[in-house]
């Protein structure tokens, strides 16, 4: 998919239905970036690996992105700050389009995810506290529904999905996975399909 095609389905396209997670306890807040660069004819979806020595979701594939500090004067200035921080992305160099719904985690989470466009090739630079690995998906690839799974698990008497993407090496699974079926959603010609 080609940057003027993308645009065009995130700003006509409405978002699908979400598959909401009910939690009762108060969620801590967080941001994430899901930056988006053209390489050649062809859009692709940047993530990161977190470090194994970290506390919360170590060794999980992510956006960049994190808390939401008291000094954050938005939601969106976390993602943008927390992406300059881990992998040398300029907020300068972003081009923000929009926001999907926030994601909630068990793990006690509310994350808002953004999309944004990398306007500039740029060299990442990685916060090796932050992140261990930084790597791209082609857009094309995450589009395929046959490529995003889904399984319904119980937790506490209730049914939740748990989305997971294989990727050559990477296993992207939980919130990142999520977030990237809800963009593909978003962007499909047909966003209420079927799941597998």
């Amino acid at each position: 998919m080609k940057l003027a095609e993308f645009r065009l389905r995130y700003n006509l396209n409405t978002l699908p239905e979400l598959d909401l997670i009910h939690l009762g306890e108060e969620l801590r807040q967080a941001a994430v970036l899901i930056a988006l660069y053209e390489r050649g004819q062809e859009l692709e979806l940047i993530l990161t690996r977190r470090p194994i020595h970290l506390r919360a979701h170590p060794g999980q594939i992510s956006f960049p992105g994190g808390k939401v500090e008291r000094s954050d004067p938005s939601h969106q200035f976390t993602a943008l700050r927390e992406a300059e921080e881990e992998i040398g992305l300029l907020r300068s160099n972003v081009e923000v389009i929009g926001a999907l719904p926030a994601h909630k985690t068990f793990t006690g989470f509310e994350i808002t995810p953004f999309v944004g466009i990398v306007k500039q090739p740029f060299d990442p630079i990685l916060d090796p506290g932050e992140v261990d690995e930084y790597f791209t998906v082609p857009l094309s690839f995450l589009l395929k529904r046959y490529n995003r799974h889904t399984q319904h698990f119980k937790r506490m008497g209730r049914q939740y999905p748990v989305h997971f993407i294989p990727y050559q090496g990477y296993f992207i699974w939980g919130a990142t996975a999520a977030m990237i079926d809800l963009l593909c959603r978003h962007l499909s010609l047909h966003p209420n399909e079927s799941r597998l």
